[in-house]
């Protein structure tokens, strides 16, 4: 396997959580390197739903060590909760997680931050999760976040966590909400930092000799191409580096040393909260919708949903040098009689064949398709390529050969076995 970093190539939940539960039987270590508790990845083992917001989903498998890297902002109460949640569910919890000391907290005032400038943004919302994700990144960002080996430290964080009470508590009242208690804070958090303690360490030293062992290491993405802060559709995006780039930055692997990169996109297109999604359909939406599906593992929010978009894909392949990919929810698409793909966007009389920087330019941007005919087949239970309808295999291999990577894995379920590898 080697060194692998997995990306979501759309704009989050396309599956990823599945895919990375598949390639960890392959991987030593699973490492997660941007992100908070704002991403959600469900996975199914037998009938058991397991729902991961912090922790990398190669927890879930034997003998594997999971690491939340220096990119991550952690909210240590709830990684606690996670933590529980899995030991409750008699899943092993020690000795195989380990957290980067130099991976930045998350605090309540930083969720009240969150909502506040979002009720102040009215209609122009960005449709942030209100997990304080965003504050979290601007604290890290202006230099001064604490960190977890601040928290693991009694008296520092105390004289810290003081500071940013008072500062931020000034903040809130301006907008009119309610100040935080220091001492519930305070107590609440250096209780789960003596939880998390035996968990901490330097995980940039750690991963350094995994690879000088030639370990395989598998980074785990989170969110997707177009929620990236620097190539997403800014403003409506997350707040750190959701593509490849990322896993280097957030993990202290250097870029010489990952080998491959896989890019997982769903057979159509999704997103959640605000911004642009050209090929927004009510009629698919609804389909998906009926079906039980489409609905965010960490808000529960109905999923925006639309036709396939290649364009889009193709631009997550050249920002983040997809060298596989893996396609999830065929088994979504297996009722149509014609399935659409964009090809194209159209503004006026100018045609696009990439993603415009420009936000107001793209969310004008109308789509252009080409169509493909269904397959009228339940998927579900196949378990080889040539099995596939071949109006399947023809529409898998045309948005392949459409977003410029090679398409190595098809997801037709949710379950470990419900994978096909070509």
């Amino acid at each position: 396997m080697a060194n692998t970093i997995l990306v979501g190539a759309q704009w989050g939940d396309e599956g990823k959580g599945k895919i990375i539960d598949v390639l960890t039987e392959s991987a030593d270590i699973v490492v997660r390197t941007q992100g908070g508790n704002n991403a959600g990845h469900t996975v199914f083992i037998g009938k058991k739903k397991f729902v991961l917001h912090l922790i990398p989903s190669g927890i879930l498998r034997k003998n594997k060590k999971c690491v939340i890297g220096n990119g991550v902002v952690v909210d240590p109460i709830n990684l606690v909760g996670e933590i529980e949640g899995l030991r409750k569910n008699d899943i092993k919890v020690n000795g195989n997680l380990f957290l980067s000391e130099t991976a930045h907290l998350v605090f309540p005032y930083h969720r009240e931050l969150d909502e506040q400038r979002e009720i102040l943004k009215g209609k122009d919302k960005i449709g942030t999760t209100k997990r304080g994700i965003g504050p979290a990144y601007g604290d890290k960002a202006a230099r001064t976040g604490l960190r977890v080996i601040d928290l693991i430290h009694a008296d520092r964080f105390k004289e810290k966590l003081q500071f940013k009470i008072k500062e931020n508590n000034d903040i809130l009242k301006a907008f009119g909400a309610k100040p935080l208690s220091f001492k519930k804070v305070h107590d609440a958090y250096r209780e789960a930092g003596d939880y998390l303690k035996p968990f901490v360490t330097n995980t940039v030293v750690l991963l350094q000799q995994a690879c000088r062992r030639k370990a395989n290491i598998l980074f785990e993405g989170a969110q997707g191409t177009f929620l990236d802060i620097d190539h997403g559709t800014y403003p409506f995006v997350t707040s750190s580096n959701t593509t490849a780039g990322g896993a280097c930055t957030g993990s202290g692997v250097a870029p010489h040393l990952m080998d491959t990169v896989v890019g997982v996109m769903k057979a159509y297109t999704t997103r959640v909260g605000e911004g642009p999604l050209p090929t927004e359909n009510a009629e698919i939406a609804d389909m998906l919708h009926a079906m039980g599906r489409e609905f965010g593992a960490t808000t529960g929010r109905a999923r925006r949903c639309g036709w396939f978009d290649s364009v889009a894909t193709r631009h997550a392949q050249m920002v983040n040098g997809i060298d596989e990919l893996a396609v999830t929810n065929v088994d979504g698409l297996d009722t149509l009689d014609v399935i659409r793909v964009c090809i194209g966007y159209r503004v006026g009389s100018t045609k696009y064949d990439y993603v415009p920087n420009d936000i107001e330019a793209f969310q004008q941007c109308k789509p252009f398709y080409a169509d493909f005919p269904g397959w009228k087949t339940p998927t579900h239970k196949i378990r080889d390529w040539k099995k596939l309808p071949a109006n399947c295999r023809s529409y898998l291999k045309a948005i392949g050969e459409l977003s410029d990577a090679k398409l190595s894995i098809v997801s037709i379920g949710p379950s470990r076995d419900q994978t096909i590898f070509l």
